[in-house]
């Protein structure tokens, strides 16, 4: 069955003419060989290749649409990402719009059949536009995008605001609305890696499952060097991993012994996905605060994001 949960976003447009060279400086994705409309997730990262900020990246035909994960709702994430950009235009022509007061964001889990968002093609493009009910309908303009938050393909819905009462009526008539807790335990049991609900800022990529937002094919960003080593050596620490225990902690230290090996994301109690050291020996107890936990498998990549072009 098809459920919708109210995701807590915020939210960039960028316009100008220099607008997608401009984003494609800056972030891990190749956004420039996306279609029209196209999405890339994307992390935006410091020069050791640490990842300060996670967007799925929306190529559109006037503009660059940004949609962080925001768990306030406050729109932190966005005004951090813009702070960032902006230090970065000198002649770039291009304007950085915080437009996470007007726009919202929803996903449908799993993706729903034929007929199940009117206008939606199931057979279509990963990422659509369209006015809910069909052309011509008066109704909201939506964008929507392919995104696996819950271990299946989904749809990401972003909408504005001021159409949320008719959308959600609309979404009512077909769907069972689920709380975001239930969305997180979804998304964890399937070990699908968040960078904002699982607190992987300051890790790289490749540690916290988020291999497919980066592009080793395309032109110089904040970062790229270390990625292209990582590349040529293969050589991270650490891994996502899935631990199985009772009443795990979220977002604490993983310890084997003395020795500190780890972090754990996002946490269900019995399940947390987890950054751990390669280098365990099979079977290795691992204590995280006053909980036992095991290694129960290694997670898995937000492989059904639209994935970043080579």
């Amino acid at each position: 069955m098809t459920r919708f949960t109210r995701l807590p976003s915020s939210a960039l447009r960028l316009t100008g003419p220099d607008r997608l060279d401009f984003v494609q400086g800056q972030m891990t994705a190749h956004i420039k060989a996306a279609p029209t409309p196209g999405m890339v997730p994307a992390c935006f990262l410091n020069v050791r290749g640490q990842i300060e900020q996670f967007a799925r990246v929306y190529r559109r035909e006037d503009d660059v649409y940004l949609h962080l994960d925001d768990l306030s709702g406050s729109g932190e994430q966005a005004a951090l990402l813009a702070a960032r950009l902006k230090k970065y235009i000198i002649f770039d022509q291009v304007e950085v719009q915080d437009v996470s007061g007007v726009l919202s964001s929803l996903h449908l889990w799993p993706e729903p059949l034929a007929g199940g968002l009117d206008g939606w093609n199931p057979q279509g493009a990963d990422v659509q536009s369209f006015e809910l009910g069909g052309p011509d309908s008066g109704q909201a303009v939506l964008l929507v995008g392919r995104v696996n938050r819950s271990g299946r393909a989904g749809l990401d819905v972003h909408y504005l605001k001021k159409h949320e009462t008719e959308l959600l009526d609309a979404l009512h008539l077909k769907f069972q609305e689920a709380p975001q807790a239930e969305l997180e335990a979804a998304r964890i049991a399937a070990g699908v890696s968040d960078v904002v609900r699982d607190g992987w800022q300051g890790s790289l990529p490749q540690e916290v499952g988020q291999d497919a937002s980066v592009s080793y094919r395309k032109g110089c960003y904040v970062g790229q060097e270390i990625m292209a080593r990582l590349e040529a050596r293969g050589n991270a620490r650490h891994a996502l991993t899935l631990l199985s225990g009772h009443d795990i902690p979220a977002h604490s230290e993983i310890r084997h012994g003395e020795r500190l090996v780890g972090q754990t994301g996002g946490s269900t109690g019995d399940l947390s996905l987890s950054k751990l050291r390669k280098d365990l020996p099979e079977g290795a107890a691992l204590r995280v605060g006053d909980a036992e936990a095991k290694v129960l498998v290694g997670a898995s990549t937000d492989a059904a994001d639209a994935p970043s072009p080579a």
